[in-house]
């Protein structure tokens, strides 16, 4: 990069140079009568050491600017193709990042239907899941009420057991007072008092 700088300000400075020296050649060449007027061959004497002097001035300066000029096209030529073979490897590291987001987003995608599969999955074994624990929920609900029901029924009829038993004890108690005198009475009593006694 300092090269190229300093190529560039010696080929500036060799171009101003050369724009001096035309511009002193022309300004030479203005102040003579320039060929009018003059003996017909006066201008073999002007312009031959114009011609000559314009020649040396020319090869003068194509000697002293070849090598610097040389130098700054060949460098300038050299950077392009630095900034080429750069640009070269930047696009070569762009289309590599390019494949690999590429391959990326299809391993993205493939992924995203394997988790909507696993989900669906997932789902599919808590249903069943569910289903048969609320099943078995049933079952053991199912069996808890038919023992209440049959110790309801138990219960209930233990009681509408007793309830009968009752009724009649009742009814036997009004039979056997309606039946029974009161010679009957003293009769049973005599005989419970001889039972007590024995």
């Amino acid at each position: 990069m300092k090269k190229n700088g300093k190529n560039e300000k010696l080929l500036k400075v060799v171009f101003f140079a050369s724009a001096i020296v035309m511009t002193m050649c022309g300004i030479v060449w203005a102040s003579s009568d320039g060929g009018h007027g003059g003996v017909h061959n006066s201008w073999l004497k002007i312009d031959t050491w114009k011609v000559l002097n314009f020649g040396i001035l020319a090869v003068g300066v194509f000697l002293i600017a070849r090598k610097p000029v040389a130098q700054f096209f060949s460098s300038r030529a050299k950077s392009i193709e630095d900034e080429i073979q750069a640009l070269e490897l930047k696009k070569a590291d762009a289309e590599k990042k390019l494949a690999e987001y590429q391959a990326k987003f299809k391993n993205l995608d493939q992924e995203s239907k394997q988790i909507v599969e696993d989900y669906i999955k997932q789902g599919e074994e808590a249903k069943t899941r569910i289903i048969a624990e609320a099943e078995a929920q049933a079952e053991k609900l199912e069996d808890l009420a038919k023992r209440n029901i049959e110790q309801e029924f138990k219960t209930a009829k233990a009681t509408l057991q007793q309830q009968i038993v009752e009724k009649a004890m009742e009814k036997a108690e009004e039979v056997i007072k309606a039946s029974i005198s009161s010679d009957d009475q003293d009769k049973l009593v005599d005989e419970y008092l001889k039972k007590v006694v024995a």
